[in-house]
């Protein structure tokens, strides 16, 4: 469908107060349901893959995926790649028109993280594709970051010089959000952050979504967040589902069959996470 840029979406999502919500797909089945659910709730979502996710199945093929999804869909829906440290990738994910691409360079020096974003910047901008930067650190051990450490906490005056530096378009910043599961409830830094969005004119991303209460969630929004990215708990209801029916069929069942019900679950923890970022009815 005809759709606004992911840039005037996220302002849209600032003046009314709410965040678009992200998701991270592992293939065509759970980005199918996610796109469903869109469009059931009539709001913009944004599909996003992992370095893991492009490398194992091919940018080429993920992309033409979700452009045909995306294209066909009732609802604005935008590509995304998420958490890409290798800039080549990300110039592979322009290539492939993905609306927004991220070069994280977080756990560089802040001049090396300049430097990383400022090359896919170059790149991307005059081909119309936004950039997304971090600084700060998301912690946690997955296949979107590694980091353990204590010192994660962004520095305004660091995030200033990174899009003062490199004309980066959009931020994720490091507030005490995790990637995975976490152990108990998330320490999250909400002056911190209202500080960056005083500071920074630009939209700002929430990484580390699962497992943070709705509460903070919309607390977040109301201070700066623009847009929530979700992955674990997707992963986590994709396999819980396939293995529920497998323990219940044994593995003579039919692909088809064995995935319909994953879709039909991821779908519905799309559609709750849809409410807790505010953009039902929104597209």
């Amino acid at each position: 469908m005809e759709k606004i840029t992911i840039m005037e979406q996220l302002k849209r999502a600032d003046e009314e107060h709410y965040a678009v919500p992200h998701f991270n797909y592992s293939d065509i089945w759970d980005m199918t349901a996610i796109v469903k659910a869109a469009e059931e709730m009539h709001s913009p979502v944004i599909l996003a893959g992992v370095p893991k996710v492009t490398n194992a199945l091919g940018m080429e093929v993920v992309g033409a995926a979700a452009r045909a999804m995306a294209e066909n869909a009732r609802t604005p829906v935008y590509l995304h790649l998420d958490h890409s440290t290798d800039i080549q990738i990300c110039k592979d994910a322009c290539e492939e028109n993905f609306s927004t691409v991220m070069i994280d360079g977080s756990k560089e020096s802040l001049e090396k993280n300049i430097e990383m974003v400022k090359d896919v910047v170059e790149y991307a901008h005059p081909r119309g594709i936004f950039v997304e930067g971090e600084i700060g650190k998301i912690k946690g051990n997955t296949e979107e970051s590694q980091y353990t450490e204590g010192d994660f906490l962004v520095q305004v005056k660091d995030a200033v010089q990174l899009v003062e530096s490199t004309h980066a378009d959009i931020l994720a910043v490091g507030i005490g959000t995790a990637h995975g599961f976490y152990k108990g409830k998330p320490e999250i830094n909400f002056q911190r952050l209202a500080e960056v969005n005083e500071a920074l004119k630009l939209p700002l991303v929430l990484h580390g979504g699962t497992g943070i209460p709705e509460e903070d969630v919309r607390k977040a929004i109301r201070n700066g967040i623009n847009k929530v990215n979700v992955g674990t708990i997707i992963k986590y209801t994709y396999l819980s589902s396939v293995q529920e029916t497998l323990n219940r069929t044994g593995p003579t069942i039919h692909t088809i069959d064995l995935m319909f019900p994953a879709v039909e679950a991821i779908k519905e923890e799309v559609k709750r996470w849809i409410k807790v970022c505010m953009s039902d009815n929104k597209a």
